[in-house]
C-alpha cells in the first residue's frame, strides 16, 4: 500500500476547507435565525405559519399557492406595485381578504426576503415542553441559594462547641498539675459563673457593650419600619406564565404595542386579551410551554381554535399588579415618557431578560428625589410648549446642567396634593 504523506500546503488546504465549512454552517444558521425574527416582527400580527386565517390567510402551502418565488419576493417588497401592474393572482388574494391590503416592506433588503420566504415555506417544528407548575402553569425555576442566617447560626454553634471542649481540656490540665503538686483537685465551674465573676471585676467594659448592643437594635429596629411597604424582588405568579423575555426580548416587541396607554396617560394600561389574540390567533404554540399556556388565552377570549371562530364565553384574566404606589402619589407615566424621555428600564428594571416580571426599584421617595437630581432634562432646546420655562432656567443656572430638581421635580406638590 502507497504511503500518503501529508504536505504542509495539504494541511493548510485541509483546515482552509474545514474553516469555509464550518462558516457556511453558521451563516446558514443565523440566516435562519434572522428570518425568524423577521417573520416574528413583521409578519406574525397578520399572518399564522399554520392554516388558520389571522387578519390575512395562513402561510402554510405558500409555496404551492403562490406562482413562484421571485413573484413572493415582489409581493412582499411592495404589493402595490404587483397590483398596478394588473397580476391575476394578486388581485384574486385581494378579493378573497375583502379588498384589505398589505403593508409593503420595501426596507427589507433582497436577502432579507429570500430568507424569510424559505422560512415560511419550511418552518420549524415547534417543540412542545410543557413545564408543570402550580395550577397547572409553567413551573417557576427555584433558585437556589444559601441562607446567611443559617451560616451565622452554624458558625456560632461551633464556636460554642470549640470554647466547651477547650474549657473542659483547660480544666483537666489544672487538675493534672494540681495532681502533681499534691493540691486539691478543683471542682468544674459552670461558664455562667465565670461570666457573672469576669462582668463583677469589668463593669464599665460591660456598659460599653450593653450600649452597643442597644444601639445595634435600634438601628435595625429603624431600617426595618424604614423598609415597611417596600418590595423590591416582590415576584407574583402570574395566571398566564408570560414572559417579557420571549415577547420584549427575543421577538423585540415595543412595549407599547401592549402598554397602549403609556405615552397617553396616567398608567400604562394592562393589555386586553384581544390584543394578546392580534398574534396569538395564529400562535398556538409557545417555544417554552408548548399549548399549556396560550389555550389559557384563548379560554379567556372565547376562541375555539379548531374551528377559528369565537363561540365561548369569555372570562377576565386576573392578572396580579407588580408596581404598586401609595395612594397618596400622584405618577404620571406621560410625564415620564412623553416628556421626560425615560426608558422603561429606568422603574421596572431590563424587562427583555426577565421571564416573570419582578419590582427591581424600590419605588421610595428618596430613590425617586435621587433621580430627579441626577437626571437630565430633555428636549431643552426643541420643545416649543416649554420654551419660556427652558429660557429662564438656562438664564438662572449658567453653565450647570438643568436637571428635574432645578425646574421644581422635588417640591412636595408636584407628587403629593
Amino acid at each position: 500500500m502507497d504511503t500518503i504523506f501529508v504536505t504542509p500546503q495539504r494541511k493548510f488546504l485541509a483546515i482552509l476547507s474545514l474553516l469555509f465549512f464550518s462558516f457556511f454552517i453558521n451563516y446558514n444558521v443565523a440566516s435562519a435565525q434572522d428570518a425568524e425574527k423577521l417573520f416574528k416582527q413583521n409578519c406574525a400580527v397578520c399572518h399564522s405559519l399554520g392554516k388558520n386565517k389571522v387578519v390575512g390567510p395562513g402561510m402554510e402551502g405558500i409555496g404551492t399557492r403562490a406562482p413562484s418565488d421571485a413573484w413572493l419576493a415582489k409581493w412582499i417588497k411592495n404589493n402595490l406595485e404587483v397590483l398596478k401592474s394588473g397580476d391575476a393572482y394578486a388581485k384574486k388574494i385581494l378579493a378573497e381578504n375583502n379588498g384589505a391590503g398589505m403593508t409593503t416592506f420595501t426596507d427589507l433588503k433582497d436577502e432579507e426576503i429570500t430568507a424569510l420566504i424559505a422560512y415560511i415555506k419550511n418552518p420549524p417544528k415547534a417543540v412542545e415542553v410543557v413545564a408543570q407548575g402550580p395550577a397547572g402553569g409553567a413551573a417557576k425555576a427555584e433558585e437556589k441559594g444559601v441562607n446567611p442566617l443559617a451560616i451565622l447560626i452554624g458558625v456560632i454553634a461551633f464556636l460554642v462547641i470549640i470554647i466547651g471542649v477547650l474549657r473542659g481540656v483547660s480544666h483537666s490540665l489544672k487538675n493534672i498539675q494540681n495532681e502533681k503538686q499534691g493540691l486539691p483537685e478543683e471542682e468544674a465551674v459552670g461558664p455562667w459563673h465565670e461570666i457573672k465573676t469576669w462582668m463583677g471585676f469589668h463593669k464599665r467594659t460591660v456598659a460599653v457593650i450593653i450600649l452597643f448592643i442597644i444601639g445595634g437594635l435600634l438601628s435595625s429596629g429603624w431600617y426595618a419600619l424604614k423598609d415597611i411597604g417596600v418590595y423590591t424582588g416582590y415576584q407574583p405568579t402570574q395566571p398566564i406564565a408570560f414572559s417579557h423575555k420571549i415577547h420584549a426580548g427575543d421577538n423585540a416587541i415595543n412595549c407599547q404595542y401592549c402598554h397602549s396607554g403609556v405615552e397617553k396617560s396616567k398608567t400604562a394600561g394592562i393589555p386586553s386579551v384581544n390584543v394578546c389574540m392580534n398574534c396569538h390567533k395564529g400562535i398556538s404554540k409557545g417555544p417554552t410551554t408548548g399549548t399549556a399556556e396560550i389555550a389559557k388565552i384563548y379560554e379567556a377570549a372565547g376562541w375555539d381554535a379548531d374551528k377559528g371562530e369565537y363561540n365561548k364565553p369569555q372570562k377576565p384574566i386576573e392578572w396580579v399588579k407588580v408596581h404598586n404606589l401609595q395612594d397618596f402619589v400622584y405618577f404620571s407615566h406621560q410625564q415620564h415618557v412623553k416628556v421626560g424621555k425615560q426608558d422603561c428600564a429606568t422603574c421596572h428594571g431590563d424587562l427583555k431578560e426577565m421571564t416573570t416580571a419582578k419590582q427591581v426599584s424600590p419605588l421610595t421617595m428618596g430613590w425617586c428625589v435621587d433621580c430627579h437630581r441626577k437626571t437630565e432634562v430633555p428636549g431643552m432646546k426643541d420643545n416649543p410648549y416649554y420654551e419660556s420655562l427652558h429660557k429662564k432656567l438656562a438664564e438662572k443656572y449658567k453653565g450647570q446642567t438643568i436637571t428635574v430638581d432645578k425646574m421644581g421635580g422635588i417640591e412636595c406638590g408636584k407628587c403629593h396634593y
